[in-house]
């Protein structure tokens, strides 16, 4: 009558060692959760994104304030901006050209004249009153030499060098008058030209300090993502590293496994009698030297 039996296959025991050892390590791995003692937490193994710097704050800062908005707010954490003050509303260049407006008006001269014009005018006059006075006697001379002295052609003589000099003085006074009104007007449009060229190199200049102060920022916060980026890799290498020699190992049982031996062992199954020796030695699969030495014999 047949026996029932299983048959049982095994790799060698230092195959099976090695095995259990592994499952034992790669379970110990699996419990190594990101935040657990001697592991980096998800932040730290995650990318991260650098805080804006202090730089890059300053040129939008600049910039706000360029474009009349007032005081920006940073978030404390991220540096990013959170919102803006009332601010002004006006531009950095306004304010040059509301001065060029007052220089471009009809009264706009009143504020280039000189200050001492009245006094060059007074003492002008006043020298030509000194050289008319002057000129007196000698149409009383001309009029004795003429022998019309105190006669009607001297009064004549005196009324026409009256209304001449009268004519010169207002001729005088009309020309001082001209050229401090000219000059005046003349320094006014250079003022308002002067006004209205700072209007037009303020923003560029503002513009200069912006971008240099944002290449500065953006050189920083390039250098603290930098920094970011290299924190996170040393991270997850120190949190996959035990992984990857744990690989090696297993990479290492399964080539030793595939060509190491095997034992295969067969078990009766149920009550069907005793196995005899050697029913026992042909399902362990032993050489004729072990049967041999079952039955007491020599090799």
């Amino acid at each position: 009558m047949a026996t029932d039996y299983t048959q049982t296959t095994r790799r060698a025991p230092f195959i099976e060692a090695a095995q259990e050892n592994y499952i034992d390590l790669l379970t110990q791995q699996v419990g190594r959760a990101p935040g657990s003692a001697g592991v980096p937490t998800l932040a730290e193994l995650g990318p991260q994104v650098s805080a804006q710097n202090v730089l890059t704050q300053e040129a939008q800062q600049l910039a706000a304030t360029q474009a009349g908005l007032g005081q920006l707010t940073f978030d404390p954490t991220t540096g990013a901006v959170t919102g803006a003050g009332t601010g002004t509303g006006v531009a950095g260049y306004q304010p040059f050209l509301d001065q060029a407006a007052a220089y471009s008006g009809p009264q706009a001269y009143q504020g280039f004249m000189s200050p001492y014009q009245q006094q060059v005018i007074d003492t002008t006059l006043a020298e030509f009153d000194t050289q008319t006075a002057q000129g007196v006697p000698q149409l009383a001379a001309n009029a004795i030499n003429a022998g019309a002295f105190g006669g009607g052609r001297e009064g004549v003589a005196q009324a026409q060098y009256a209304t001449d000099a009268a004519q010169k003085r207002a001729l005088l006074q009309a020309q001082l008058l001209g050229q401090g009104f000219t000059q005046a007007n003349q320094l006014a449009q250079q003022g308002f030209e002067q006004q209205r060229n700072l209007a037009s190199l303020q923003p560029s200049l503002a513009a200069s300090g912006v971008q240099q102060l944002g290449a500065a920022g953006t050189g920083n916060l390039a250098y603290q993502q930098a920094q970011l980026d290299a924190a996170q890799q040393r991270n997850q290498l120190a949190y996959n590293e035990p992984l990857s020699r744990l690989n090696a190992f297993g990479s290492g049982i399964a080539s030793q496994a595939s060509g190491s031996p095997t034992t295969t062992t067969n078990t009766t199954l149920g009550g069907a009698g005793t196995v005899g020796p050697l029913s026992q030695a042909l399902s362990a699969g032993l050489s004729a030297y072990g049967l041999g030495s079952i039955f007491g014999g020599r090799s």
